[in-house]
């Protein structure tokens, strides 16, 4: 693989089709939200901000479809709510941030 490809390969691989990706706008934001998700045992996956996305924070959180309502109704009731949320689709990201 030519150097650029590898440098991306990594996070491609950590989201999947369809999954979502929640932007918090500080790196404290989006620990506190981990260790809210982790008390809570959902499936989530703390990852670095893809590069086709922008953060501040360096930081996002990776989570499947079938527990999107229930991980975000956590993060809302700590008053955690991410700041943007995508979804990928068709290889690309998705501003999925009005489902929040």
């Amino acid at each position: 693989m030519m150097p650029a490809l590898l440098e991306n390969y990594g996070t491609l691989l950590m989201v999947k089709e369809n999954d979502y990706v929640a932007i918090f706008h500080s790196i404290h934001r989006v620990l506190k939200a981990e260790k809210t998700l982790k008390q809570e045992q959902q499936d989530f996956l703390l990852i670095p901000v893809p590069r086709q996305l922008t953060s501040d924070c360096g930081l996002a959180l990776r989570f499947s479809p079938e527990v999107k309502d229930g991980l975000l109704s956590i993060l809302e009731e700590s008053d955690l709510s991410p700041a943007e949320m995508y979804q990928r689709s068709d290889g690309a990201y998705m501003d999925v941030s009005n489902l929040l």
